[in-house]
């Protein structure tokens, strides 16, 4: 029943049919259970990633007839059914002492992946243009991730590839609605970080500001999905992505259309509902909802106890999320701008003052001087100070005082030996401490400079850069996440190994070494 009523919501609200959002766990009822429960792949995503070698409904009816029969062996029908997936990052091997650039520019081959080959009983969903992917494990488009390798692809001079991948994007936005987290069947049920505006300024440097009136009706198609349901929502209420705050302001949580065990992470999910005092439903939907958030795990979506099972995403209204979505309406009325159009144009420039006013209210606290997610249900600021709180300093929210305040937090607390730390509880998870990831390093750099911070967007810069080099010349890879409190200890935490490759942070890299020389340090 839930699979129906899943489909028809999104029918209904996105025009997906439901030929369209088969995943693994639909074609596959039965077994993708028992696969994914029985630990024959350590990593519950290689099975949703697998490609059927035939008709998915002929594999179910052999897997009917066999399962129960003496010596019936799980691993060896999957195999036997299904082309089992590798990453060809994995077996990429680099020569250090060609250089960490020589070795950023191979590395864009080596994520290429061309747009044409997808099955169609694959969860892979079909793109019109080639792109890049993060390496590893990620064998397909992310959303969030792309706007940071493209900082490097822009580097690289490789526009072609910016403009196709921003392509695919709008591709999405026109065909579901919105841009889904990966370009995965299972990931149709929930976003990323919207950064498409971002990507936008990106293009724009290259080809000029009529990329905003090109991809101005897909710039509207993602501020409705985020928005969608704001007209009928009360204040101290919330719907899907839209929360209207007690005294009458919209801002925006993350959400997922989906309260089932999330696919490509089954057991973890099941077993991690086993110790939650939440609803079932509730607890996989806020665990759905940090997965869109991209910090999935982090101890800011959960209460003071920092324990996965008191996740509570829904609950929270982000400060990084709403930024963003200022810069989106922002976009939307620079495109109208351009095209003369005062009416729209004011009507989204008084939309992103009124949501600047809200995040100034709700998120700034004077006593940490910082910028904090706020608890809408509970009406008051979360307990976890995170590098979430420097985008208001990259979308120039921030005024100066304020400014200056999150400067000094950067400077004496979050500024660790290799760079900013994301948040300071050791909790286990991949998004606290001592991790560091490169998307954050880099708004909050970015954010810095925008008030003249250049000192100590520097000092950041080189911290980074130092640990990114380190690792490099003594591994010969790039990774997802790293360590930036023991710079001699590989960074720990989250559902699956440590992941090379790596797209955003090759991306970020090469935009810092370029903007500060600092090629050996």
């Amino acid at each position: 029943m839930k699979k129906l009523l899943l489909t028809l919501f999104l029918f209904v609200v996105f025009g997906i049919s439901y030929a369209q959002i088969n995943t693994p766990r639909q074609f596959f009822p039965g077994l993708f259970e028992a696969v994914q429960l029985s630990d024959i792949f350590p990593d519950n995503k290689t099975f949703v990633d697998a490609t059927p070698r035939r008709d998915p409904e002929l594999i179910i009816k052999d897997y009917k007839d066999q399962k129960d029969k003496p010596g019936f062996d799980l691993k060896q029908f999957v195999i036997e059914n299904f082309i089992i997936p590798g990453g060809n990052s994995a077996v990429f091997k680099t020569d250090v002492s060609l250089g960490i650039r020589k070795h950023i520019d191979t590395l864009w081959h080596v994520l290429y992946r061309k747009h044409d080959t997808v099955s169609k009983w694959s969860s892979l969903i079909p793109l019109p243009n080639d792109f890049v992917v993060p390496g590893g494990r990620f064998r397909e488009t992310y959303y969030w991730d792309s706007y940071f390798t493209m900082l490097g692809l822009q580097e690289s001079h490789q526009t072609e590839i910016i403009h196709n991948m921003i392509g695919n994007f709008a591709y999405m936005l026109d065909k579901y609605g919105f841009i889904p987290n990966g370009t995965r069947t299972y990931y149709l049920t929930r976003s990323q970080p919207p950064f498409f505006s971002m990507m936008l300024d990106l293009l724009a440097k290259d080809e000029g500001d009529g990329v905003f009136v090109k991809y101005q009706p897909e710039l509207i198609k993602e501020y409705h999905f985020w928005m969608n349901g704001a007209e009928k929502v009360k204040p101290g209420e919330a719907y899907r992505m839209v929360v209207r705050m007690k005294d009458g302001e919209l801002l925006n949580r993350y959400w997922d259309d989906s309260d089932l065990p999330r696919e490509e992470s089954y057991k973890k999910d099941v077993d991690a509902g086993k110790l939650t005092k939440q609803k079932l439903s509730d607890f996989y939907r806020n665990i759905r909802a940090a997965a869109e958030s991209g910090w999935d795990f982090s101890t800011r979506w959960m209460d003071t106890t920092g324990k996965l099972e008191t996740i509570q995403t829904t609950f929270i209204v982000p400060v990084d999320l709403n930024c963003l979505l200022y810069h989106l309406e922002l976009s939307i009325a620079n495109s109208y701008h351009l095209q003369g159009n005062g009416l729209k144009y004011r009507e989204y420039t008084t939309k992103a003052l009124l949501r600047k006013k809200a995040i100034l209210k709700y998120s700034w606290n004077e006593k940490l001087g910082w910028f904090m997610d706020y608890n809408w249900k509970t009406r008051q600021i979360t307990p976890h100070q995170t590098l979430a709180g420097t985008f208001p300093l990259e979308f120039k929210i921030a005024d100066a005082r304020q400014a200056a305040k999150v400067a000094s937090a950067l400077r004496t607390k979050f500024l660790k030996p290799g760079g900013l730390v994301t948040t300071f509880r050791r909790s286990g998870q991949q998004w606290d401490s001592p991790n560091a990831w490169a998307p954050l390093q880099y708004m909050a750099i970015d954010g810095l400079n925008k008030y003249s911070y250049s000192g100590l967007a520097r000092s950041v810069a080189e911290s980074w850069i130092g640990t990114n080099i380190r690792v490099f010349n003594s591994t010969g890879k790039l990774m997802e996440k790293y360590n930036v409190l023991d710079t001699d200890v590989k960074a720990g935490g989250g559902e699956y190994p440590l992941q090379d490759g790596f797209g955003w942070t090759n991306g970020v890299l090469l935009n810092l070494l370029n903007k500060y020389h600092m090629d050996n340090l």
